[in-house]
């Protein structure tokens, strides 16, 4: 996730980065249900994984708008890489570092309770910094469930971003729009075979977290097709008339990945089915309305300003402390109904830290950079 932060400027895109914010939310909510789920059939807000799938469109048509018509003028593959560095790299590395004090915390342990080496959660600390992911039953995945990136999850997501960065500068840009459509259309078809084979285990796109097994090739595959799809409507885009265009296309987003599980003991693939109808049919349109929209009303306005402000600090920044309500929720063997208010407090506080982190480290120090680059150039 993550959108160029010029592109702010841009009134109609300030819609879809309070969609990314929205989206955001819904993680942070799905997250508090993994608390509590025995199962991914019976986990809250089921489908908010499929948030990154929406992250990955959203990056990929406003990248796809932003150079694409640029047509490179003025600028180097090198540039391009460094900007996307100075937009991702900062707040990755704070919420490494918060990642690192929640696991001192828990008191450096596995998650089955064994010790871990300080010297291992540094050295864990040095290779997320860097995005070097961690696979399983290697020395630095320091909780022993997997996790490329065990000291903030979801910073796997991240990873791919940058892949799909990279790999827009080096081909996707590259391709007229005739080939572009196919390779989508081809990526289109393995998402379906993820699905089809349970790559995940069950019938759903939850893989990329982990890179053991075909978590990597599945993770590659959620990137590659709303990425490309993104690109491909950037340039083919045409805006609609519609009004109230954040409220339907928030509402969509709440309401399709806080469904429950759709399939049934029969007939499990039925959740494959909605799950890919999300991805192919329902995201583009959420994206599509969502470029197309205008904020006439100052508070809708003021209200998707600061949702696209903490959208990415938000998911960068928030799972450190799930780890640790985790924690206390398993250790104490705790029910929801017991801890809904700390919830709350974790939800406010996850808010809070991802506003003050970005005016007062984020933007600065992105601003320092920024201008270092153009003296460079």
């Amino acid at each position: 996730m993550g959108a160029p932060f010029y592109m702010a400027s841009k009134p109609h895109y300030i819609i879809l980065d309070a969609l990314r914010g929205v989206a955001a939310l819904v993680v942070v909510c799905y997250h508090f249900g993994e608390g509590f789920a025995t199962s991914v059939r019976d986990q809250a807000f089921n489908h908010g994984y499929l948030a990154v799938d929406l992250f990955f469109m959203l990056s990929g048509f406003v990248l796809g708008y932003a150079y694409d018509r640029r047509r490179w003028e003025s600028m180097t593959t090198a540039d391009f890489i460094r900007r996307r560095f100075i937009r991702l790299h900062p707040m990755l590395v704070f919420g490494v570092l918060l990642g690192v004090i929640a696991f001192l915390i828990q008191g450096s342990v596995k998650w089955d309770g064994s010790s871990v080496q300080t010297g291992l959660v540094a050295a864990d600390a040095v290779s997320h910094s860097l995005l070097i992911p961690t696979l399983p039953g290697w020395l630095t995945e320091i909780r022993g469930n997997g996790e490329a990136f065990p000291l903030n999850g979801p910073h796997w997501s991240l990873w791919f971003e940058y892949l799909g960065s990279f790999l827009f500068a080096l081909l996707f840009r590259r391709l007229s729009t005739r080939w572009l459509g196919i390779l989508t259309s081809l990526f289109a078809l393995a998402l379906v075979a993820v699905c089809i084979f349970k790559v995940s285990g069950d019938y759903s796109l939850g893989v990329g977290w982990t890179f053991g097994g075909w978590g990597f090739v599945a993770g590659l595959i959620r990137l590659l097709f709303p990425f490309c799809l993104g690109l491909l409507m950037a340039r083919v885009f045409r805006p609609v008339k519609v009004k109230g265009a954040f409220w339907i296309c928030a509402g969509i987003i709440v309401v399709a990945l806080g469904m429950p599980w759709m399939g049934t003991e029969t007939n499990p693939w039925l959740n494959s089915l909605y799950e890919l109808a999300c991805v192919i049919l329902v995201f583009p349109v959420i994206v599509w309305l969502g470029a197309s929209g205008t904020n006439s009303h100052p508070k809708t306005a003021g209200l998707c300003l600061f949702l696209g402000a903490i959208s990415f600090p938000l998911y960068a920044v928030h799972y450190p402390l799930m780890y640790l309500f985790y924690h206390h929720v398993w250790t104490n063997g705790l029910s929801w109904a017991q801890v809904w208010p700390w919830a709350v407090v974790i939800l406010l506080a996850s808010i809070a830290i991802a506003w003050l982190a970005l005016k007062f480290y984020d933007e600065p120090l992105r601003r320092r950079l920024t201008e270092s680059l153009k003296k460079k150039n």
